[in-house]
């Protein structure tokens, strides 16, 4: 497979790669303050709603990037089956 593939394949999964992270860390968070919430303390309920819109938000950004990856790979097909190289 050429390297010169690779560079533009690689650079497309980094932001991918840091939303799902981010995405992660999040969630986490989030489930740390409805435990927090559930013994009495931490966030209220309106806070609650306010991150589970966040999160909503993430899960849109991801649907989209992971689009504009497969348009990607798709564009990548096509020009190696141009080529005429064996697809990888």
């Amino acid at each position: 497979m050429d390297f010169a593939l690779l560079i533009p394949m690689i650079a497309l999964s980094i932001p991918v790669v840091a939303i799902i992270v981010g995405g992660i860390n999040k969630r986490a968070k989030w489930r740390l303050e409805e435990a927090q919430l559930r013994m009495g303390g931490g966030v209220d309920a309106e806070e609650l709603d306010e991150l589970r819109s966040e999160l909503d938000q993430v899960r849109a950004e991801l649907g989209e990037m992971h689009e504009r990856l497969d348009f990607t790979e798709r564009l990548l097909t096509q020009s190696r089956d141009r080529e005429g190289q064996p697809p990888a």
